[in-house]
């Protein structure tokens, strides 16, 4: 293997990875290889990745949890400034592990990356006060095709770190906020996203 290494079928859901690459640091700083498709090949992920993007949020932004309807994409996630929670749902049809998640903290220390196949939704918690999130995708974006879950669905039981707060019904992120008392912030459409269930 080179410079990553790799857990396959992280929380024990099938094709969700954990990915560390090797950083090489001194007094300077450091350096590392954040892809490498020969290194990735060798663990078992021929991926394509068509797209990259990048956000940058606040603390308390809440996004998702968003899948593609039509048109799947897979995605290799990290944070390159801050701290977020991130998590995958799995949505595949006759996955025996359908509605179960798993969430891992990336931050730009520890330098973790996350992959999440094609057929999952996605989301992920803004722990710190800026975090920036980048991300592969293995198809291109396309307009109109995103769907979306509650973030707060009872039956999925996402246990979001620091998150405070009652379920009332619906994925309004009215009355909760982080521990600190900083309220929770979704967008408008993020929430109006029903359960896995209904």
């Amino acid at each position: 293997m080179g410079q990553i290494k790799v857990e396959k079928n992280a929380g024990g859901i099938e094709g969700l990875c954990i990915i560390e690459p090797t950083v090489h640091g001194d007094e300077r700083g450091y350096f590392m290889e954040t892809y490498n498709q020969k290194d990735m090949e060798e663990a078992g992920l021929t991926l394509s990745f068509v797209q990259d993007n990048q956000s940058c949020s606040t603390k308390g932004v809440l996004r998702g949890l968003h899948f593609q309807k039509e048109y799947p994409q897979g995605k290799l996630v990290r944070v390159i400034k801050g701290s977020v929670f991130d998590v995958a749902v799995d949505l595949r049809k006759g996955s025996k592990t359908y509605g179960k998640w798993f969430g891992v903290e990336l931050t730009e220390e520890n330098k973790k990356q996350f992959y999440i196949p094609e057929g999952f939704a996605h989301g992920f918690l803004v722990l710190s006060e800026i975090a920036e999130f980048c991300y592969k995708c293995t198809d291109f974006y396309r307009p109109g095709d995103e769907g979306g879950l509650a973030w707060n669905d009872p039956s999925i039981n996402i246990a979001w770190p620091h998150v405070t707060g009652t379920y009332q019904g619906s994925s309004s992120a009215a009355g909760y906020q982080l521990d600190d008392g900083t309220p929770l912030n979704l967008s408008d459409k993020d929430q109006t996203w029903t359960g896995i269930q209904d």
